[in-house]
């Protein structure tokens, strides 16, 4: 590959970024809604805010957006931390302000009257085991102040959780001027709340929902642009189809077909550019993507696992992910081009709820009335992109997600 081609390689992969979360607020695009309510969240005393929603949807990418303006206006101490199991309140509060630091500034001693600046690590100023109201000392002397806790439903920790709640509180009957923004899954909501319903006027609750079509045109678009370069409605189309609402396989596929063109010469990103980045994507999908997907579609006799799985994953989902075998079976009837009844394929929903087969889908609610959404929702692009691949589906058969 020539040195101008290897350069306009670069620049893509620089633009579009699937594997790591977006930080520069000119590449991110779309959720004005949820930007606006976090920033109101920021700004006023006594408030709080959680931004919950599927894996994969963009939360760390807006949290991150949300910190860089922050610290870009200069007007307040910025500090972000991302759990794990084995966190415990103390750990937790550690860890978050062990990097972040204050300066202070002491007359030193003799006649010239010199001040001495030295910075210190807010994490010095709390004892070992860490109560709320060490919390709300602490941030009531040291100003404005912007808290992120990310992957909070990684905390296993339920004493943490209690605790994490009760500081949402004490800091808000105080109003002190830090804000705490955690981010996690729906359930992370519901565990919160559950230890101290009077936290809910002091918490915004934010909902990132998968994105719109027309938000997924904006990343495609704006990343294009800063690199000088076009993409055809329909090729953009496909892309935005297959990515489910997903931002993660909007610069993935957008980044391989982007590269692909290039190396043919050619500045506007085509259909064939799409096909192509869909066998590249898929060739380079993540292994655990891969390990699931083979779990719980593989039989030694011929089944119908992979089609019952295709057809879940094309079905229309609420707004926390959720379907209905009702919603499956037209989209199972048009894969195998015979009409499939429910009963018929009931049993493959169950099967793909239990650890022989992962589970790979959880299920909610009671007989006849179970609804079920993907665990990891990377993998429904991923089931998708290997229908097309296999001829299971035609990309112009795979239809626009409901938003």
């Amino acid at each position: 590959m020539a040195a101008d081609k290897l350069t306009k390689a670069q620049e893509l992969a620089q633009t579009f970024s699937p594997s790591a979360p977006i930080d520069q607020q000119s590449l991110f695009s779309g959720r004005v809604t949820q930007l606006m309510d976090v920033i109101n969240a920021v700004n006023q005393k006594g408030q709080h805010a959680i931004l919950f929603g599927e894996r994969g949807v963009g939360k760390t990418s807006l949290a991150r957006v949300i910190s860089s303006l922050v610290q870009h206006s200069g007007s307040m101490i910025v500090a972000s931390i991302n759990c794990d199991p084995m966190m415990t309140f103390s750990s937790l509060w550690h860890k978050v302000l062990e990097d972040t630091s204050v300066t202070t500034k002491m007359s030193q001693l003799g006649f010239t009257g010199d001040m001495k600046v030295e910075r210190s690590s807010l994490s010095q100023f709390l004892p070992a085991e860490i109560t709320p109201d060490d919390v709300r000392r602490l941030f009531s002397r040291v100003g404005k102040c912007l808290i992120v806790i990310d992957e909070l439903d990684r905390l296993e920790d339920e004493v943490a959780t209690t605790l994490l709640a009760d500081t949402i509180k004490t800091l808000s009957d105080h109003a002190i001027d830090a804000t705490l923004l955690l981010v996690g899954v729906a359930d992370s909501v519901d565990a919160l709340i559950s230890e101290h319903q009077s936290i809910e006027r002091a918490l915004v609750q934010i909902r990132m929902p998968r994105m719109s079509k027309a938000e997924l045109f904006e990343i495609i678009d704006k990343g294009l642009r800063s690199v000088d370069m076009s993409i055809t409605p329909d090729a953009k189309e496909r892309i935005a189809v297959i990515s489910q609402g997903l931002p993660h396989f909007t610069h993935l596929l957008s980044l391989y077909a982007a590269q692909d063109a290039v190396s043919s010469d050619e500045s506007k990103i085509k259909v064939s550019h799409v096909r192509k980045a869909i066998d590249s994507s898929m060739d380079k999908a993540q292994q655990s993507i891969i390990g699931a997907y083979h779990k719980a579609t593989n039989s030694p006799r011929e089944n119908l696992y992979p089609q019952v799985l295709l057809a879940c994953a094309l079905a229309p989902q609420d707004g926390l992910g959720y379907f209905a075998a009702v919603e499956v079976r037209p989209y199972l009837t048009k894969i195998m081009r015979k009409e499939y009844d429910i009963p018929a394929f009931s049993q493959h929903l169950n099967k793909f709820c239990e650890n022989d087969r992962g589970p790979v889908l959880q299920r909610t609610g009671t007989a006849r009335r179970y609804r079920f959404r993907f665990i990891n929702p990377l993998l429904q692009p991923f089931v998708i992109m290997n229908g097309i691949k296999k001829g299971l589906i035609t990309e112009s058969e795979v239809e626009t997600p409901v938003a």
